[in-house]
């Protein structure tokens, strides 16, 4: 015999209750959505290599090392989608999209990365996403983040702040990375050789190293208060502010970053509490859901200049937060115990589902143990169908309401 073929390394077959747990985290992202009327989109799983290349940025991790790209047989170069943002601009752009600014739009899906697997992290993994594009007002991050914050306690998630900071304005940001490059300049030898490549590339990113080599630089590193405008100042206070109103739990997060040119103002990430039970569930894995303003995508992909501001969660990581969601029980089952009965059994699941309730049927095996297996298998309700003196007998076994209305329904 061939050998079966095994799974690729970084993918995952998810069944059973993490599957529940995915859908429960699905499900409470759609609900939250609609609440927020942020429109729902379907994005291509693929794009031009370019889409990502020029939002993303050639010196990246995700571009120079974890894309999955391709030549089609056309000889054009694609790439399995790496995150969802640069597609979503790709189309505000290619589609005219700008007619419904400010947009808000929303999607989940799978995304890919070559990189190590590990607990919560795979190659194909899947995420939820919700984008505003088209408002310069801190009102739109305010509402991102209530949005945000709302989909993490209706998931039951606790323990879990959020981390903000900002990164000013495009004249405060581009002071603040002087003075980090001057700084980190000073100890380059002893900087970690990541960092080292940093410091001309993207100095920004140095501030989240977890290099014990540029921690202890990092804490008496310049900070972003030290060169924001009086307008970079307003535009948090005014976001901060907002955010008290909307009861969202927040701290400050001076070394919070997102590295690329084109992020403006609003950075953050929600993060699980010390000793909290999301933290040791998630280990080293920490960050739940991040996002941030980036002002100056839409130009990098040719468009005008566009305020927006977004954020994305992992759903596998969500899910592992989300605790044991075991299918629930079917509302009916029905028990054909009669073989001669196997049409009116399917007649009355149709009835069944019809009229909203859950049902399966169980016409296999010995007939006369088909009610008890229905008992063990558990249902808020059974309808036996089997032959007493020629005709058709019903039997119903559920208790107040629900008998009730079964029986309204399959008589």
């Amino acid at each position: 015999m061939s050998k079966t073929p095994q799974a690729i390394r970084g993918t995952q077959d998810i069944f059973g209750p993490d599957a529940e747990a995915f859908a429960f985290v699905v499900e409470t992202f759609e609900r939250v959505r609609k609440l927020y009327r942020f429109r729902r989109v379907e994005m291509p799983v693929f794009e031009k290599t370019e889409v990502f290349a020029r939002s993303i940025g050639e010196t990246t991790d995700i571009v120079s090392k974890e894309m999955y790209s391709f030549e089609d047989r056309g000889g054009e170069s694609l790439t399995l989608r790496p995150e969802f943002t640069a597609g979503i601009a790709r189309a505000y752009l290619t589609n005219g999209w700008q007619q419904h600014a400010p947009l808000k739009v929303a999607t989940h899906g799978p995304l890919f990365r070559y990189e190590r697997p590990q607990k919560g992290r795979y190659r194909q993994f899947h995420q939820i996403d919700a984008e505003i594009i088209g408002a310069a007002e801190p009102q739109a991050d305010v509402e991102l983040l209530a949005m945000a914050d709302q989909v993490i306690r209706e998931l039951g998630i606790e323990g879990v702040t959020l981390h903000l900071n900002t990164l000013g304005d495009g004249d405060s940001r581009e002071a603040w990375r002087a003075a980090l490059v001057e700084y980190f300049g000073a100890v380059k030898g002893e900087l970690s050789e990541d960092s080292q490549e940093r410091l001309d590339k993207n100095p920004l990113r140095i501030l989240d190293s977890k290099d014990p080599r540029d921690r202890k630089f990092v804490a008496d590193a310049p900070k972003i208060d030290q060169f924001l405008s009086d307008d970079a100042r307003a535009f948090f206070g005014a976001v901060t502010s907002g955010l008290d109103a909307a009861g969202v739990k927040w701290t400050r997060a001076e070394s919070l970053v997102r590295g690329l040119d084109y992020y403006r103002h609003t950075a953050f990430e929600f993060i699980p509490d010390e000793g909290s039970a999301a933290a040791g569930a998630l280990g080293s894995q920490s960050t739940i859901l991040g996002g941030g303003r980036y002002d100056g995508l839409m130009e990098s992909l040719g468009g005008h200049p566009t305020p927006a501001v977004g954020w994305a969660a992992g759903i596998e990581r969500l899910a592992m937060l989300v605790g044991d969601k075991g299918e629930a029980p079917a509302d009916v089952i029905v028990v054909v115990e009669d073989d001669s009965l196997m049409a009116a059994g399917v007649t009355t699941l149709g009835k069944l589902r019809a009229a909203g309730l859950t049902a399966e049927m169980i016409a296999s095996g010995s007939p006369r143990k088909r009610f008890d297996k229905a008992v063990k298998v558990g249902a808020l309700s059974i309808v036996g169908l089997s032959v007493r003196d020629g005709e058709t007998n019903l039997r119903i076994k559920a208790e107040g309401d629900m008998a009730d209305r079964v029986e309204a329904i399959v008589r």
